[in-house]
């Protein structure tokens, strides 16, 4: 279960990775998910937490209900309309540029960020599907077994952060997650 704080940061990234996203074309749900999934994988794996969702294996590839909620939500907030950054979302952009640059952390956690939507931002859905289940995971009761994702069965939990220990994580003092909600309508 994310805490208050880890809901408000995956949000504002969530709204900041729609918005460097924009140019890059169609955006889907299945799409936003690999991508998000692609990014919060790549942090765990270097020992950085920066966002808190957890994904399943869907016949699509990997599904996180908390992304889903989360849009849901920032439609309703009016931040987003559809998968594109609203204008009342552009405060939140800026404290998120804010806060990037105040942490050394949360400018490596964005970079991660950065380089896989460079890297898979611009491939249509079935290619970034297939770059996922390509994808290799250890079963956490064999780190030695490599098991692609094409090859877990549905519905299976693939990705839950609050139990992988990590070195560094993305941060927010509680003014700043103060700001930060009431950009986003809180």
């Amino acid at each position: 279960m994310r805490k208050p704080i880890e809901v408000t940061s995956d949000r504002a990234l969530l709204i900041y990775t729609l918005h460097l996203t924009e140019s890059m074309g169609l955006m889907s749900d299945v799409k936003l998910q690999q991508l998000l999934f692609l990014a919060e994988l790549q942090m765990l794996g270097k020992g950085f937490k920066g966002l808190h969702w957890e994904f399943v294996r869907f016949p699509y590839g990997a599904f996180s209900k908390d992304v889903d909620n989360d849009l849901l939500f920032l439609r309703r907030k009016e931040r987003i309309q559809n998968f594109d950054v609203t204008e009342e979302a552009s405060p939140v952009i800026e404290l998120v540029d804010q806060v990037i640059t105040e942490h050394e952390t949360n400018q490596q956690i964005m970079d991660m960020v950065r380089t896989v939507v460079e890297a898979y931002g611009r491939q249509d859905t079935s290619e970034i599907m297939s770059s996922v289940e390509a994808v290799e995971l250890s079963p956490a009761d064999n780190p030695e077994q490599k098991l692609a994702i094409r090859d877990i069965s549905f519905h299976t939990i693939m990705l839950v952060p609050s139990r992988v220990e990590t070195t560094e994580a993305f941060s927010l003092t509680s003014a700043q997650a103060k700001k930060l909600n009431a950009a986003m309508g809180y």
